[in-house]
């Protein structure tokens, strides 16, 4: 049976960076499951490569299915923006191990839909300081800088991945991304220790 592995941390701690070394190193052959959303597409992003980028259609397309295996809906400055994941056919659990990326209540219920032994967590931290300074560097590249946005999602990620809510999800070990080198070492001998 296949794992599930399923990365998540808060905004700009390099999630991102680390999802796409892992998907592209081939020792590990890890499949992905890409999440929809119906948020606006961000400059650089690809259609179904970060996501499925979709309408509220949709959305309650994959709920009349019975496919929708979890759901966020998040009030910004631009209007309600959902992110969600669909259980659907390019899933195969019983050849391939997967990697997934989302936030700490989307693992639990991924984690609560596959099972708890299906479902790997992988925690990206890294200091709050650092972490502001990469989120608005990111964002002054962008064609339109959604500042405001961005002080909420850090506001938001406060609350969102409390050392209380870690703890209530029983994931005991955190990956420092300081240095990425290293963390993508350490992350890479995880996985391999659990296939």
């Amino acid at each position: 049976m296949g794992k599930i592995f399923y990365l998540m941390g808060k905004s700009s701690t390099g999630k991102d960076t680390i999802y796409r070394n892992l998907i592209q190193d081939q020792q590990l052959t890890l499949k992905t499951v890409v999440p929809y959303t119906t948020r606006p597409i961000r400059a650089g992003e690809v259609h179904g490569v970060e996501y499925y980028f979709t309408d509220e259609s949709g959305l309650q397309d994959a709920k009349n299915q019975g496919l929708l295996i979890e759901e966020r809906a998040y009030d910004t400055c631009h209007g309600v923006w959902k992110y969600f994941t669909v259980y659907d056919k390019h899933m195969d659990l019983e050849h391939f191990h997967y990697m997934m990326i989302g936030t700490l209540e989307s693992y639990l219920k991924t984690r609560d839909y596959f099972g708890q032994e299906t479902i790997i967590p992988i925690l990206i931290d890294l200091d709050d300081g650092e972490r502001l300074q990469r989120a608005l560097n990111r964002e002054k590249k962008q064609f339109h800088p959604k500042y405001q946005e961005l002080c909420r999602r850090f506001l938001a990620d406060a609350e969102d991945f409390s050392d209380q809510k870690i703890e209530d999800a029983k994931i005991s070990h955190r990956f420092y991304n300081e240095n990425l080198e290293d963390c993508l070492k350490e992350i890479k001998e995880y996985i391999k220790n659990h296939m």
